[in-house]
């Protein structure tokens, strides 16, 4: 039997597993809508930075007004799921080209920051010591579900229109299950509206350094993730005889080289535990940064270097990723970690709305060899942010003094 903590936990992070399916399915229909001549470049283009784009607005609303700690975090999870399922659904009943596809989109990832961040939150109430592995196993998890749509892409035959009822009927059924999820003893009284909260992580100097050092993570990581199937795509058609073989290949090794980072999540978190935020943190960003530099002179190299460089990368450059959450939740007041959280996520995706658009046309004038290697900057500078809250009086709260 699973003790009351665990039964909770693991609801958790299927809840949330299950919901984020509604953002990962962008990324699996789209090469199927793409080779039926269903929608344009732009069209996909747009497909999936919709999503993006109103996560962003949707979490600045929520931390204006502090919803993520004012309200019943479970609620907020269901209505937020229930809603983005039925804008997600809707798609089916329109043109995969119509510009209301966009919005549809747009809506589903308004919606999910009141999953994303309302997530980890919960799982957050129920940390004790492993405040670091509670929360690396949960975007462990959803690493995974990231990783999900290139396996699709590489086993192919998987209808777009089925993906998307998918994935409907997947966060329907988190939204479903997140009230058996009771709300663990690490909570507060809700906070009074005041806009000025979401304002703390960055007029709060410890909470500064570790959100300067989540942007740095995320300079680097979406933009990776976004264009390391590319990457592997052109640079395996040159040693690959038959193209096809060759994007069988690609689309493999990309879900390999994501879904590493599970394990990276989980490892990580364990170690940030035991040997401190901080400590994880620099020592993830220091390696993946070095990868970041050199992984693109490998273009057109052996595969099989391609692919083992690959899933270190893959890896390490998101081992660090829940460290950050977890250090904002220590040093964030009780009654504000919902919005703090949701904060910080808010300023990490819209970061990575510009780094994910920087790489083609750094591809297009310098090539493959230097375009990662602007990548390493964001680590660079998270490294210097985190060295700084290492030395911070406040670092004493992060994994029980475990600096």
């Amino acid at each position: 039997m699973l003790s009351r903590r665990a039964a909770a936990i693991t609801i958790i992070a299927v809840s949330q597993v299950a919901a984020m399916a509604l953002w990962f399915s962008a990324s699996a229909v789209v090469p199927s809508l793409r080779a039926q001549g269903l929608i344009d470049p732009q069209s996909a283009s747009l497909f999936k930075s919709a999503v993006q784009l109103g996560f962003v607005a949707g979490t600045l609303c929520s931390a204006f007004f502090g919803l993520a700690d004012r309200l019943d975090p479970r609620r907020f999870f269901l209505v937020s799921t229930l809603a983005a399922a039925m804008a997600n659904a809707a798609i089916l009943l329109v043109d995969p080209a119509s510009p209301t596809v966009v919005l549809l989109r747009f809506i589903t990832g308004i919606c999910m920051a009141g999953i994303y961040p309302v997530g980890i939150k919960l799982v957050t109430t129920w940390a004790k010591a492993d405040m670091g592995l509670m929360v690396g196993l949960l975007v462990g998890a959803l690493t995974l579900g990231s990783a999900s749509p290139h396996l699709f892409n590489a086993v192919g035959g998987v209808d777009w229109r089925l993906t998307l009822l998918a994935a409907s009927l997947s966060a329907l059924a988190a939204a479903l299950l997140i009230h058996l999820a009771p709300v663990g003893p690490n909570t507060a009284p809700s906070p009074p509206f005041d806009p000025r909260h979401a304002l703390k992580g960055w007029t709060t100097p410890s909470l500064r350094l570790a959100n300067i050092g989540y942007l740095g993570h995320m300079w680097e990581l979406y933009a990776m993730w976004a264009w390391i199937g590319v990457f592997l795509d052109a640079s395996f058609r040159l040693t690959f005889d038959d193209a096809s073989n060759a994007s069988i290949w690609a689309a493999g090794a990309t879900f390999a080289t994501i879904a590493a980072g599970a394990a990276g999540c989980i490892l990580g978190g364990a170690f940030a535990d035991r040997w401190g935020r901080t400590t994880l943190t620099i020592a993830a960003m220091t390696i993946s940064g070095g990868y970041a530099l050199v992984t693109g002179f490998l273009f057109g190299g052996p595969p099989i270097v391609i692919i083992a460089v690959c899933l270190v990368w893959g890896f390490s450059i998101v081992a660090d990723s829940a460290q950050f959450s977890a250090s904002v939740a220590e040093l964030s007041d009780k009654s504000l970690v919902g919005t703090m959280l949701t904060m910080q996520t808010s300023i990490g995706f819209l970061l990575t709305l510009l780094t994910i658009h920087l790489i083609p046309p750094l591809v297009e004038t310098a090539g493959w060899s230097y375009a990662f290697a602007v990548l390493a900057a964001g680590p660079v500078v998270g490294v210097i942010a985190m060295a700084r809250l290492r030395a911070h009086p406040d670092a004493a709260k992060l994994a029980g003094g475990r600096r």
